[in-house]
């Protein structure tokens, strides 16, 4: 079983920042990818952000070049650093990780309790 602990959302200014972080915790073998979804009209999540466990990356067109994600695999921690906010950026955002199991296929799949991320004048 995988917790997810979200913080680091609030209120910014378009053109600000935040920093996004979502820490796993529990009794697991190992964390695979981890990642950021945000909701969409007509859609239930999309994709913001991934990251394997090896570092490979992938971002929604919509947010490259302005937000970055990383991870602490010794922490099992992702953050999500976002810059250049717009109000279109403004959403409840979710973490989620899959945990692997012993021979490294995926075995769970997890969802953080979401941060509400804000951006307005």
């Amino acid at each position: 079983q995988v917790q997810l602990v979200e913080s680091g959302g609030g209120l910014v200014q378009p053109g600000g920042s935040l920093r996004l972080s979502c820490a796993a915790s529990g009794s697991f073998f190992s964390i695979g990818a981890m990642g950021w979804y945000r909701p969409v009209p007509g859609k239930q999540r999309e994709l913001v952000a991934t990251i394997t466990s090896g570092g490979t990356t992938n971002y929604a067109d919509s947010v490259k070049d302005r937000f970055t994600i990383s991870r602490d695999n010794a922490k099992n921690t992702v953050y999500l650093q976002m810059n250049s906010l717009k109000p279109e950026d403004t959403a409840v955002y979710y973490c989620n990780v899959d945990e692997k199991g012993r021979y490294g296929g995926i075995i769970g799949d997890y969802w953080g309790q979401g941060t509400q991320v804000t951006v307005s004048a």
